[in-house]
């Protein structure tokens, strides 16, 4: 099997992250339609609810978001139930939310957008 650049994941190591204060929280998500904060403390975190006609549609979102999370080498909390799947950003290693919770926001409504 060979490896195809688009499946490896982005390499994190050497790349400074940190967690957004609140101001910049409560702006980037201004720019993003249907996320909210959820949580505190270290479990804060941005989310989500995706809905769909059916399991077959909630699925297919589901891994195309799976490939997305991949490449971005950041793995959302997910909630899959029939018709809607809740999605969860936060980093862990910053104890936050930081710039890439919101990047994989912005690709994750790619995913459906028209």
């Amino acid at each position: 099997m060979t490896s195809s650049s688009m499946f490896k994941p982005k390499v994190w190591k050497g790349q400074p992250r940190r967690a957004l204060s609140a101001t910049e929280i409560v702006a980037s998500l201004a720019r993003l339609e249907g996320w909210k904060l959820a949580g505190d403390g270290a479990d804060v975190a941005i989310e989500k609810t995706y809905t769909f006609a059916n399991y077959f549609e909630t699925i297919a979102f589901v891994n195309a978001l799976a490939m997305v999370a991949h490449t971005q080498d950041h793995h959302p909390d997910l909630s899959v139930h029939y018709n809607r799947c809740v999605v969860r950003f936060n980093t862990h290693d910053v104890g936050g939310i930081s710039s890439t919770d919101f990047d994989c926001a912005t690709q994750a409504d790619a995913l459906l957008a028209a």
